[in-house]
């Protein structure tokens, strides 16, 4: 459906406007031939929000892009060439075009795809119907699918027959409630047919690698506020799912408290009021979130004084850990209480090993060094190192 009421202008898109944009465009159409913007770049300028990857489609088979792009004199780089995806490189910037394609066959994690002529072909075998818009060079607004009513009523749907979708690529369910978490009016509830799809397949996500999933969770867990979509995985079995032995009881305080501090959100803190059975393994993080997510719920579930993490851990670890804590107590946490985090965090030990030599050495040194700085903690990091080696 064309609506030519809807259109996008620099002000909105400010890409529009961007020579490199503008060469790609005028390369791949020299022979007549369409190209639009597709996906995140096209809805994020309608919401209003930050800039997403410039994406672009075009019924041009991949060969013809490559041979298109070289003779501007771009670059032309065949990153996906196989499914269809030539990346046009213009002054160090890689814009991806795609070929348009509709799906052959699909397995629940990867497509057949062939190419197509009909940007409605390429609308269909996309996921939500608002990644579904398109636009062309001079912003105006191609709507193959009615897109856009949904993405100005804030509302997830999926492109027609939800289960047919979710069969496709079952990281969709994923993607459905982290779509959710970001663009979706949390008053007007979930669409309660991908609901219903969602229940009747939320096995299949057993089909999917790690990585997939451990990607969309810190996507999820990023949002500004994703209790809600969790909520809703909860009661459609999608989070016993990924993480069993989970439970978001806790995540509602979570982001209460970190509004309430002015921290940012950190989906690794999110994910430790999750908890559940082997996180890091189950969504393959890397070695240093790992460690995070260890490092934080030891330091949570632990006795040890919020002041002497953040000396030992860091202000993060420290600050996080007080987040939950909190959230367990059904506590209060103010910015004094961060603030003290701070201070406690930039603290340094002011005896060293050589104030205690040679009248201890070997174990017994490191013994004393140990005891004079449990004192020196339990002082609130006041006793000087005079205080310290005096006895004070």
């Amino acid at each position: 459906m064309d609506r030519p009421n809807d259109t996008l202008t620099p002000e909105t898109a400010p890409w529009l406007n961007d020579p490199r944009v503008h060469a790609v465009c005028r390369a791949i159409s020299a022979d007549g031939d369409a190209i639009f913007f597709v996906g995140g770049c096209v809805r994020n300028a309608i919401l209003g929000l930050a800039d997403s990857d410039i994406d672009m489609a075009t019924p041009v088979r991949p060969q013809e892009v490559m041979r298109l792009a070289k003779a501007a004199g771009l670059e032309a780089v065949p990153t996906g060439i196989d499914h269809g995806t030539v990346t046009v490189v213009v002054e160090g910037v890689g814009f991806e075009v795609t070929t348009f394609r509709k799906d052959v066959q699909t397995d629940g994690r990867r497509a057949v795809v062939s190419y197509s002529d009909r940007i409605e072909d390429d609308a269909r075998r996309r996921d939500f119907t608002l990644n579904a818009l398109y636009a062309r060079p001079d912003g105006h607004i191609i709507d193959p699918l009615g897109g856009m009513a949904d993405l100005r009523a804030r509302r997830i749907k999926f492109i027609e027959n939800a289960e047919a979708r979710i069969r496709e690529d079952y990281l969709r369910i994923l993607r459905f409630f982290r779509f959710s978490a970001w663009y979706a009016d949390a008053s007007d509830g979930f669409d309660v047919t991908a609901l219903d799809a969602i229940s009747r397949t939320a096995d299949g996500i057993s089909q999917l690698s790690a990585e997939r999933v451990g990607a969309e969770m810190a996507k999820l867990l990023s949002a500004p506020d994703p209790g809600p979509a969790l909520a809703a995985m909860r009661t459609t079995g999608v989070l016993a799912q990924v993480l069993p032995g989970s439970d978001d009881t806790l995540l509602g305080p979570v982001v209460y408290l970190e509004a309430q501090i002015g921290a940012s959100p950190d989906w690794r803190l999110r994910l430790a009021a999750l908890g559940g059975s082997d996180a890091p393994s189950r969504l393959r993080l890397s070695r240093a979130d790992a460690r995070h997510l260890e490092r934080l719920t030891e330091a949570a579930y632990s006795a040890t004084p919020p002041a002497e993490i953040a000396y030992r851990h860091g202000a993060i670890v420290a600050k996080q850990a007080a987040v939950l804590r909190a959230a367990l107590a059904n506590a209060p946490l103010t910015p004094d209480d961060v603030a003290r985090l701070d201070i406690a965090a930039q603290a340094q030990f002011p005896v060293a090993a050589r104030d205690l030599m040679p009248l201890f050495e070997g174990a017994a040194l490191g013994a004393e060094l140990a005891r004079l700085e449990a004192r020196w903690i339990a002082s609130g990091f006041a006793l000087s190192r005079a205080d310290l080696l005096n006895g004070g």
